[in-house]
């Protein structure tokens, strides 16, 4: 797994959770397109040999040439919740403070993996985007980082949908491509529950179970999907 490759080397987003200007639209914008895996799931095959990626479901994101970039999406980032990361970051409106939503506050942020995991992610809907700060990812589904987006949650004008998440999983050139070919990773659609729905510990089979299989029957020497 490539930890030196940076986000901004892939997205047309600030890398941060910076500032910038949101909104809520329908997003436009052109995706992807050729042998890659953008708006797919990668699963962890049992041998996976690094821990920080052990039973791991990662979102993709981009996936070219030049590399590869993705979201953990079933592991929760220890001690945080999108309340107490909202008062990190100091956010206020035009009138002062925000106050999110108790539920939201309640939210878990993920760990998104191990590159960069100051920087925050939002993977989201696509009711909410921004031309200059949203990267279109799928049909139904962006990234945003910048602050806006949260500000946005906050006063109940953001995606219907979303996760948080701290930090990323990103590939070299080709890496991702290799990590496959030696059973390293299995490969299947995303969709809005799995992403979004389903509690974090669930996940792993849920992603397992599109592709008929049994976790408990999955051995490290399988073939990938």
């Amino acid at each position: 797994m490539e930890e030196s490759v940076s986000a901004a080397n892939h997205l047309p987003v600030s890398t941060g959770m910076e500032r910038g200007h949101g909104g809520r639209m329908k997003g436009s914008g052109m995706m992807t397109t050729g042998p890659y895996l953008d708006g797919q799931l990668l699963i962890a095959m049992p041998g996976m040999s690094d821990p920080r990626f052990e039973r791991s479901v990662i979102y993709l994101c981009v996936h070219s040439e030049q590399g590869a970039m993705g979201i953990i999406i079933n592991k929760a980032a220890p001690m945080m919740s999108f309340g107490e990361l909202f008062a990190q970051l100091d956010i206020k409106g035009e009138n002062g403070p925000v106050t999110p939503p108790q539920e939201l506050m309640d939210m878990p942020v993920l760990f998104g993996g191990p590159v960069e995991q100051g920087r925050g992610f939002v993977l989201h809907t696509r009711d909410y985007f921004t031309a200059d700060s949203s990267l279109p990812v799928a049909e139904n589904i962006a990234l945003t980082a910048t602050v806006d987006i949260l500000h946005a949650m906050a006063s109940g004008e953001g995606p219907e949908r979303a996760v948080l998440a701290l930090g990323y999983a990103g590939w070299a050139p080709g890496q991702l491509e290799n990590e496959i070919q030696h059973n390293g990773w299995l490969t299947c659609q995303a969709d809005d529950d799995l992403v979004f729905v389903l509690d974090f510990d669930a996940r792993y089979a849920a992603a397992l179970k599109k592709l008929g299989i049994d976790p408990a029957m999955l051995s490290s020497d399988s073939g990938h999907a």
